[in-house]
Parts: structure tokens; C-alpha cells; sequence
């Protein structure tokens, strides 16, 4: 079962201090050490190896023809600077892949292309990460926040067994396949709160506690973040499939198609779930509303019943010497009768008006003629 991270909202915090020399690379104290690893292939093998130095990266570029280096954790200024000399990266660039609240966007070099993109990922919440990617023409050079938990295995998996076309093709459509993964990695979360909405709109009708307004809440908000991830990846990927970017070839952009239609398919989930879950909060306070309204009917209709029989008794509680009945053998049975009678005839007259269950009229209607 989905569950709801009750954790505060996160607060952005940047840490160059205003004014300061843009391209400035500031990283996180406590972020976790980087961790490089290579998976350098062709049509005619893999090697996939751990490395200590980013110089060590160097001669895999220069033998295989599409090299992916991927960076777990962000807390080596050294290793993310001697990236950027490496390849040429722009720092303002740079300056983004520490920064890591990020929107999706794609930004357009001269030698290369950066692409930032938010992943998602169930864990025991519902978390997401920034992905920055930067894709050159033989490279593929992504930063990640930590290691472990990315929704990259697919990918991996199938460069290594020389599943489809990956290890056929350039480092253009490796890019491509790893944005693909980033944007599937959306539907069995998206589907999760599916499944939760639905079991939250019985519980709404059916037992609507407190507890029920707290889980709509933390859903709406969950929501919010993912809209917000994936409404501008529509558009950076929407950018990639351009015919005026020149690092993606005709074929590539083709696929880049279908990761764009996936992107518009979460987009409309996200808004119809938002909707509903606007709606269940509605749901919630009639229902809250109706059990208050049948809680008084019901206190109303016994308080109409004992009022006669509560206004004889006051009568003769009043023990006036005038009273005749006072002295009467048959007085007190009497006096019984009629409130037993006051109170039958009440019963009888609520049953029939539906006050009290279902009417004799109701069920007269529901009867199928003969």
C-alpha cells in the first residue's frame, strides 16, 4: 500500500550567498562522497568498471565508442570540477548539478547538451531526486544525489545483454533511453495513488474520520510535487524532439516522441487525480454533514415523541385537590394508556413520513406491478 510521506514540505535553500560570481560551485556538506562509475560499450562488447579519478575516464572515451559515466552523490567539488576541465562543461552548468531544486529544462552548448530532469521513486515514500545529464558526442555524463534506488536497472540491463539497439547505437539514443526510463519510472506511482484514491473514496463515504482529511491533504500535496516535476519535463522533452537540436539525429528524435506522449499521459493523470481528490474533500464534508443531519433526526424525532407523553405527566404531577382523576381507581392506567397510545400513533405517523427507516410509501414504490 502507497504510503504518504508526512515529512514537512521542503524548504529551497541555496547556498551562494547573493551576489555572488555566478558559476560558483557550492556543494552541499552533507551530501555523500561521489562515486564514478563507467559503462563504456559498442556493438562488439561492454566494460563496466568502478573508477577513483575522473581522469581515468579519458581512456575510455578514446576506445569505445559511447561511454556513459555516471556520478553517485555530489559531495566532491574536486570530482565535479575536474568533469567540467574534462569536458568542457559550462560552469554556470555546473552550478545547477550542486543546486539540485532545479526545474526540468534543457539547455543547448555549443560542444555539448544539459538536460535536468527530476526522478521519481518509491521507497517508503515518495521521494524524487534531480538527474542533470550532459550528452556529447561519444558521452554520456550523468550527476545523481546518492547512490542506489535510480530507475536506471532497466537501461543497464539491457546494455549489458545486448538487448535492442542500444549497443548499436550512439550516445544520442543512450541519452534517450535513460530520459525514457526517468519518465516511465512515473506510472507505477502514478497507478499507487490510483489505488489509494479509490480505497480513500470508500473510506469517505463509508467511515470518514479525521484521519481521512489528513490523507487527502498529504495526496494533494504529493500531487503538487509531481505536477510540478512533470509539467516542465513536457517541455524540455518537447525541446529535445526539435528538429533545430543537432546533438539528437532524425531517429532518435522519433523515439523522443513516444517519451513525450508518455509525458502528456502522467500530466493528465496527475491533473484527474488532483480533481479528485478536490472532489473527496467535498465528498468528505457531506458526509460529515449528512451523518450530523441523520444524528439530530434521529435525537429530534425521540425528543417529538416524549414530549406529549412528558406534557401529561407534567399535568398530573402537579397533585392540584381539584383534580378529579387524582381520586380515580382507573386514573394512573389511564393516564398510562394515553401516552402508550400518543406514543404508537407518533411511531406509526414518523414510519409512514420515512423519519424512521424506510417508508411504507418508499416500498410500495420499489415494488415491481404485477
Amino acid at each position: 500500500m502507497l504510503q504518504i510521506d508526512e515529512s514537512e514540505v521542503p524548504t529551497i535553500r541555496r547556498r551562494t550567498a547573493p551576489g555572488a560570481v555566478p558559476g560558483t560551485i557550492a556543494v552541499d556538506p552533507d551530501a555523500p562522497k561521489s562515486r564514478i562509475s563507467v559503462m563504456a560499450f559498442g556493438p562488439e562488447g561492454l566494460v563496466e568498471q568502478q573508477i577513483d579519478a575522473p581522469y581515468e575516464a579519458a581512456a575510455f572515451i578514446q576506445q569505445w565508442p559511447v561511454v556513459w559515466i555516471n556520478v553517485d552523490g555530489l559531495g566532491d567539488k574536486d570530482v565535479i570540477q575536474q568533469f567540467g576541465t574534462m569536458f568542457e562543461l559550462h560552469r554556470l552548468a555546473l552550478e545547477d548539478v550542486v543546486n539540485v531544486h532545479q526545474r526540468p529544462k534543457v539547455e543547448d552548448y555549443d560542444e555539448h547538451l544539459f538536460f535536468v530532469g527530476r526522478m521519481v521513486y518509491r521507497n517508503e515514500t515518495i521521494e524524487t531526486e534531480q538527474l542533470s545529464l550532459f550528452l556529447g558526442e561519444s558521452f554520456v555524463l550523468t550527476f545523481q544525489e546518492r547512490a542506489g534506488g535510480d530507475c536506471f536497472s532497466p537501461v543497464r540491463d539491457r546494455i549489458r545483454k545486448a538487448a535492442g539497439r542500444i549497443r548499436s547505437h550512439g550516445a544520442d539514443f543512450l541519452a534517450y533511453c535513460l530520459i525514457d526510463a526517468l519518465v516511465d519510472a512515473y506510472f507505477p506511482v502514478i497507478e499507487l495513488y490510483g489505488d489509494r484514491l479509490e480505497e480513500l473514496e470508500e473510506e469517505v463515504l463509508d467511515k470518514p474520520t479525521p484521519r481521512s482529511v489528513h490523507t487527502i491533504h498529504q495526496i494533494r500535496r504529493d500531487l503538487l510535487m509531481l505536477r510540478r516535476a512533470v509539467w516542465p519535463l513536457r517541455e524540455a522533452i518537447n525541446g529535445l524532439q526539435r528538429n533545430d537540436c543537432p546533438v539528437f539525429n532524425a531517429d532518435t528524435r522519433l523515439y523522443l516522441r513516444d517519451c513525450y506522449d508518455h509525458t502528456i499521459q502522467i500530466l493528465d493523470l496527475v491533473e484527474a487525480y488532483r480533481e479528485l481528490v478536490s472532489d473527496l474533500m467535498d465528498v468528505y464534508l457531506s458526509s460529515i454533514s449528512t451523518k450530523l443531519n441523520e444524528v439530530m433526526r434521529v435525537l429530534t424525532v425521540f425528543s417529538t415523541i416524549f414530549m406529549p407523553m412528558t406534557f401529561v405527566a407534567s399535568i398530573y404531577g402537579m397533585n392540584f385537590h381539584n383534580m378529579p382523576e387524582l381520586d380515580w381507581d382507573m386514573g394512573y392506567p389511564l393516564a398510562l394508556t394515553v401516552m402508550a397510545a400518543i406514543f404508537v400513533g407518533q411511531l406509526v405517523y414518523f414510519r409512514r413520513k420515512g423519519w424512521l427507516g424506510s417508508s411504507i410509501s418508499e416500498k410500495d414504490d420499489t415494488k415491481k406491478p404485477d
